[in-house]
């Protein structure tokens, strides 16, 4: 073997001695620079990885708030809807409680206006009776004087 070494030009020591540097390197290099770069290219993968799993979460999270907010949205709705029913309703007693009133009003003053006329009436036909008296009276002492 070691003919076939000189015959190329080879000298194995020299060989040996680059072997073992080459190892030596390999071995260095993979030590400081292979096994820190797998390191933090694993905690870049989990970084993404945590990263994408936190996005879904929030997506889902998003999505849950705006199902809530458009079930708070309607139930605000039919609430609101409920109020202004009720609001129609209790204005329309409203309504009627008044119009009764005034209608109520209205046939009380009726019935003091009819009053009050009947009393006039009455006032005046008993005026008019002592006026007709008075008027009787007097002409019956004229009579009773052109008699004499």
């Amino acid at each position: 073997m070691a003919q076939l070494f000189a015959a190329f030009g080879v000298d194995w020591r020299l060989l040996v001695i680059n072997i073992i540097n080459f190892s030596l390197l390999l071995l260095a290099l993979w030590y400081f620079l292979y096994e820190p770069l797998t390191t933090m290219l694993a905690a870049r993968r989990q970084k993404m990885a945590d990263g994408v799993r936190d996005a879904d979460k929030a997506r889902h999270h998003l999505k849950r708030i705006e199902e809530s907010r458009a079930e708070l949205l309607a139930q605000a709705g039919k609430d609101a809807d409920e109020v202004v029913a009720k609001a129609r309703v209790s204005a329309g007693e409203k309504q009627q409680q008044i119009v009764a009133q005034g209608e109520a009003a209205a046939a009380a003053l009726l019935q003091e206006a009819e009053a009050r006329a009947a009393e006039m009436k009455h006032a005046a036909i008993v005026e008019s009776k002592q006026e007709v008296a008075k008027l009787i009276v007097l002409g019956m002492e004229r009579a009773s004087l052109q008699s004499k």
